[in-house]
């Protein structure tokens, strides 16, 4: 199924994209799939390099409000940490807020949804320790998105954003109310706002034939926060503290979860399936299909679990 913030694009739309990006022609090209935010295309330049299209959804999709200036900030991240981890060189950018798109180079080898590798989820650790040594000048997201001074603030905010977000859109959820506020000292133990990729579900992690890191791709979800929010994807619907065999955390290496930290891990969980739950309908995912019940399950749990 296709979702509503999917554009329909043919060959021709993206051959005029690497035309306008990078004065070049293209000899063929197709949609891939896997996604479901943005349109995403591999095309081959004339000169035979292949490269990746990505293009926003249309100004009439509904979206998150998060969701704002996605394609520029995928951008930002991959400048932000190229040398540290194996992302894509970007080639060209357009935020024009009628077709947003970028063009980048094509990283080898497969995701982690198609071919498992422990040896890449540990080096993915290591990258992500690096990744983190960034420093953001606030909390939370760029531009117009929830942010904050600090990091109970910000977080709060982004949880408030996708509540009102669940409320337009009619879509249920487990009662809320004081959650983030209980918890205000674990997550005000946070006090630099690292550089977050968020997204670090398989889909977005790369592998090559003998097992090793090749790609990290998706970063327009970045924020600025707690590094343990990198923590939840890895281990996605599991808990990762509870995992201390996991390879992401073997590459790492990070301090041993105290209370306040799993109470952080929890809360971003929290966080992840109230997120997934609210965005279903936007991606045409109807309430009904089990998807949101098993998520609202998980998140339930959460929430009885949390101290």
């Amino acid at each position: 199924m296709r979702s509503p913030t999917q554009r329909h694009l043919s060959e021709k739309d993206i051959a005029e994209i690497v035309s306008d990006g990078l004065g070049a022609g293209i000899t063929g090209a197709a949609e891939l799939s896997g996604g479901t935010f943005a349109a995403v295309w591999r095309a081959e330049l004339d000169d035979g390099r292949p490269v990746v299209v990505k293009v926003g959804p249309p100004p009439s999709a509904r979206m998150l409000r998060y969701e704002e200036g996605l394609i520029p900030a995928e951008a930002e991240y991959f400048a932000m940490v190229a040398g540290r981890a194996p992302v894509p060189e970007v080639l060209a950018v357009s935020d024009d807020a009628d077709r947003p798109w970028i063009v980048t180079s094509l990283l080898p080898g497969r995701p982690l949804t198609e071919a498992d590798s422990p040896r890449a989820r540990e080096q993915l650790g290591a990258v992500m320790a690096r990744v983190h040594e960034i420093t953001g000048p606030h909390f939370g997201y760029t531009g117009n998105r929830p942010a904050g001074g600090d990091w109970p603030t910000a977080f709060g905010a982004i949880i408030r954003a996708l509540r009102t977000d669940a409320a337009e859109w009619d879509v249920p959820l487990p009662p809320l109310d004081g959650v983030v506020e209980r918890h205000h000292d674990a997550l005000a133990a946070v006090t630099r706002p690292a550089l977050l990729h968020f997204d670090l579900w398989d889909g977005n992690v790369l592998a090559g034939p003998d097992g090793e890191l090749t790609g990290l791709v998706d970063g327009e979800r970045y924020l600025y926060g707690d590094p343990l929010l990198d923590f939840v994807s890895p281990a996605l619907m599991r808990r990762i503290e509870e995992l201390p065999d996991h390879p992401f955390l073997a590459g790492y290496r990070p301090a041993p979860f105290d209370e306040p930290a799993r109470i952080r891990l929890s809360l971003y969980r929290i966080h992840l399936y109230v997120l997934m739950i609210t965005e279903g309908p936007s991606r045409g995912i109807a309430i009904a299909d089990g998807r949101h019940d098993h998520l609202t399950g998980l998140l339930t749990r959460e929430l009885a679990d949390l101290p």
